[in-house]
């Protein structure tokens, strides 16, 4: 059975709302697949001169006759918008018949359009204004959006006026099913569309924010992984078993000294190794995610490791690594054979690194910039103060408490403050 299209435009009064004079607005009801929409004609006539079941004027005067060439101008009106947006690849249903009556120059704006030429927008701005990682987020929603638009409504593109609460929950749900995303991770991304929808509304182009309801509320992330300094110990002292093994332990460790992700670890040349006057060797590199300078100098047992591999031949990577999949099944067997733990993961050597820089007391603002990160948040994130970190600093607390205690008439003010 075929599906009608219905399409009708009927007008009527607003009897509650007579003034003095006896005349109530006209209003016109623009039905559309049986979803209307009333809509005010800007004219008003006389109660006593209105014919309800025509919906026209009913007076031979020549007010009447004025009034009914207004209401057919306003169906002809109506009729050629609705042509006009099917012409244009619209539904043309009531609610569009109504923008476009109230906003005859108006542009319908569509979501994905305006959202693509945002993310041109912003890209231009990496590096002045915001990092290549944030302009990768915006263009990472496009394509989820693309997606999501594609799968539960059926279309290509939809009007900026039909992004509603509904349509964020569902993204949101989208997101955490078909993706897999973490609660935290879907809040990164729908923080970027009401960014834009934020844009949107400075430039006037919608009158409602979809996102005034909607909260969008991080959860605590769940503490991240690392290795005590004893484990670590246990790893470089234990022998494996063989020399594929070998390596990924030692690539490993390297990490847990460097803070170097698999990805930068994987893209490290002997020129990225730099000495000083003075001998000390450190490493230069800009990380591949947030292409913000990494700067660490190299501790000895990291450059005990170096020493082992390729430090000259520029041709090639110092490190043999293996593929992403295979390097996460031998970190986890040598996790296994050196008896640390049975789920050890690549990331842990990061996290283990941010997390002996703070224990030895290095500044959170150098191992931020060791660790290449764009701000000091995602360090304190990473370095997760140790239980070793609370008891040494309560200590040098009760110490200086007895010192001050001994010595009454010393000034409670470290000497390292000066007070103006």
């Amino acid at each position: 059975m075929l599906n009608r299209k219905t399409f009708f435009v009927s007008f009527f009064l607003r009897r509650d709302r007579v003034m003095k004079n006896g005349t109530a607005p006209i209003m016109a009801r623009i039905s559309v697949n049986g979803i209307a929409k009333e809509i005010y004609t800007q004219c008003r006539t006389a109660v006593d001169k209105w014919d309800p079941a025509k919906g026209r004027a009913t007076g031979r005067d020549r007010l009447s006759y004025e009034v009914n060439a207004y209401i057919d101008d306003f169906r002809a009106k109506v009729i050629e918008i609705y042509r006009t947006l099917q012409a244009e690849g619209f539904e043309g249903n009531a609610i569009e018949i109504k923008e476009r009556l109230k906003s005859p120059g108006k542009q319908v704006r569509m979501l994905l359009a305006e959202l693509m030429l945002y993310c041109e927008k912003r890209q231009k701005e990496v590096g002045v204004r915001i990092t290549q990682l944030t302009s990768n987020k915006y263009y990472r929603l496009c394509r989820y959006l693309h997606e999501y638009t594609r799968l539960e409504y059926k279309k290509e593109d939809i009007r900026l006026t039909e992004v509603t609460y509904g349509y964020l929950d569902g993204f949101n749900t989208f997101l955490q099913t078909a993706h897999r995303c973490h609660h935290n991770g879907a809040i990164n991304i729908l923080d970027c569309l009401r960014n834009f929808i934020l844009y949107c509304l400075r430039n006037e182009w919608i009158e409602k924010n979809p996102f005034k309801n909607y909260k969008l509320k991080e959860v605590a992330p769940p503490p991240k992984e690392h290795l005590t300094k004893k484990e670590i110990e246990m790893l470089i002292a234990k022998p494996m078993p063989n020399l594929r093994l070998g390596n990924v332990r030692d690539i490993f460790v390297f990490c847990c000294f460097t803070g170097l992700s698999y990805v930068d670890v994987k893209r490290l040349y002997p020129s990225h190794i730099e000495t000083t006057l003075d001998g000390r060797k450190y490493i230069r590199i800009n990380r591949k995610k947030t292409d913000v300078e990494s700067f660490i100098p190299l501790h000895p047992i990291a450059e005990q490791i170096l020493a082992m591999y390729n430090t000259t031949d520029e041709s090639n990577p110092i490190f043999p690594l293996p593929k992403r999949d295979m390097l996460w099944y031998c970190i986890h067997e040598i996790g296994i054979v050196a008896g640390i733990k049975e789920n050890l993961s690549y990331h842990a050597s990061r996290h283990s690194f941010g997390t002996l820089m703070l224990s030895a007391g290095v500044p959170i603002e150098s191992i931020s910039k060791m660790m290449g990160h764009t701000s000091i948040k995602t360090t304190q994130g990473y370095a997760k103060v140790t239980d070793d970190k609370i008891s040494e600093d309560m200590d040098k607390l009760i110490k200086r408490r007895q010192e001050q205690k001994n010595n009454p008439g010393q000034s409670s003010v470290p000497s390292a403050v000066h007070r103006s």
